[in-house]
């Protein structure tokens, strides 16, 4: 019963899709971690500069200073939006892998599922043809021990 079915080729076919899909999910969780973690350090280095500048400023800070201080924090704030577009990139392409991975995997779990029908069909052919075999022998047997009876009566 090891027939190999139509199907297998769609399967092995379907397995190798879902198994790109999830290999390049990965890499979209991958790029999106990353992303997030730019975001995160990019926030974090703007928040310790305005802190710094807190300090520097109770302390008494010069024009030009501060004017440098505020050139750097507008071009930090340009970074962190270039980082927040990024990440909303990586969003969509991780939605997007996602949903072609869960697509893969159904296209996979339902060849799958085809492939077992056709089995339990075949296996159900099977054992019906061995049951009217059975039968058959049964049958023979039996008339030819009533035929061996019957003629050891007369």
């Amino acid at each position: 019963m090891t027939k190999h079915l139509p199907l297998d080729t769609l399967i092995e076919l379907a397995q190798s899709k879902t198994d790109e899909a999830t290999r390049c999910l990965g890499q979209l969780q991958a790029a999106h971690i990353s992303a997030a973690s730019k975001l995160d350090m990019l926030l974090q280095y703007r928040q310790e500069y305005l802190d710094q500048l807190q300090v520097q400023m109770r302390a008494g800070v010069a024009a030009a200073q501060l004017r440098n201080f505020q050139h750097f924090i507008g071009t930090l704030d340009g970074a962190i939006e270039q980082q927040r577009a990024v990440m909303l990139q990586a969003d969509s392409r991780l939605a997007s892998g996602r949903s072609d991975w869960q697509h893969s995997k159904r296209r996979l779990t339902s060849f799958d599922t085809l492939a077992d029908r056709a089995r339990q069909q075949a296996l159900a052919i099977l054992n019906k043809r061995e049951q009217k075999d059975n039968d058959e022998r049964t049958s023979r047997r039996f008339y030819a021990a009533r035929n061996t009876n019957f003629g050891q009566l007369a």
